[in-house]
């Protein structure tokens, strides 16, 4: 089908397929391509495809001889562009979009804000992350923030988001116990290296770090000391995080953690 519309494309036309959320993709046979994308494309044929940051071993994308070019969009570079992106986007919702436009300017006015102090500060709290204003800005122009007199108590919109997150981090499984327990852990202190999550969590550094690589498009990792150190990607997820019930400190068993939390970091700086 792809070699019958490269024929019929003039000199100056291409097709683009673009392809969203790879990460998203339930297939039980890895040894064929992700989504079972085609491994050669015809003249003119480009594929634009997004997923969230993975390992490489997860990559699953074989191709035969064509062109690839891969972005990090997580750089300082596109984080600049994606901020820019994520003003204009509210500010789309707020001059406008005729379904948000007048009651989304009647919540500001109503408020004292400056609309630009709220795009900034909406824009600041999204930390680039347009689900949140997916659920935010609707929600205010449907009312479901009238209660709100503060713009720094947003989050309440992401909870079915950040619940998808959640399932698929795998914490509704049966064999989610070590896996609370690292999450814990990197809840309570992060930024965090596989290593001490291991020695706190008394279990094998190897599969702490299976876990972590499992997740690795939930956290956002950095160099301290020669170190990678892993915490949550978005505070608001972390927010939500700490709200969870199997996340309470109120458990017995976290309390025993938090007290190897507390000896482990005596010994380092002893």
């Amino acid at each position: 089908m792809l070699q019958k519309v490269s024929d019929n494309l003039l000199d100056d036309e291409r097709l683009i397929i673009v392809v969203d959320a790879l990460d998203e993709v339930e297939q039980e046979d890895r040894d064929k391509n992700i989504l079972n994308l085609p491994t050669t494309l015809p003249n003119k044929v480009y594929f634009l495809l997004t997923r969230r940051p993975y390992v490489a071993d997860n990559k699953r994308l074989y191709t035969q001889g064509v062109l690839e070019e891969e972005l990090d969009l997580r750089s300082q570079e596109y984080g600049d562009l994606s901020r820019q992106d994520i003003e204009n986007y509210i500010w789309f919702f707020l001059q406008e979009n005729p379904k948000t436009k007048d009651s989304l300017s009647k919540w500001i006015a109503e408020r004292n804000f400056a609309p630009r102090t709220f795009v900034e500060t909406i824009t600041k709290k999204s930390e680039n992350n347009f689900m949140y204003l997916y659920y935010l800005l609707p929600g205010i122009a449907k009312g479901e923030y009238n209660d709100f007199s503060e713009l720094e108590k947003f989050h309440k919109g992401l909870r079915e988001y950040y619940q998808t997150h959640w399932r698929r981090m795998g914490m509704d499984t049966e064999q989610k116990e070590k896996m609370v327990i690292i999450l814990f852990i990197l809840v309570e202190s992060t930024p965090i290296s596989c290593e001490m999550i291991a020695k706190i969590a008394e279990q094998d550094e190897y599969e702490v770090q299976k876990v972590l690589d499992q997740w690795v498009e939930y956290l956002k990792d950095q160099k301290i000391d020669e170190k990678t150190c892993y915490s949550i990607y978005h505070t608001s997820f972390l927010d939500f995080l700490k709200g969870k019930g199997e996340l309470k400190t109120t458990r017995k068993q976290f309390d025993e953690v938090i007290q190897r939390m507390a000896n482990y970091f005596k010994r380092e700086m002893a």
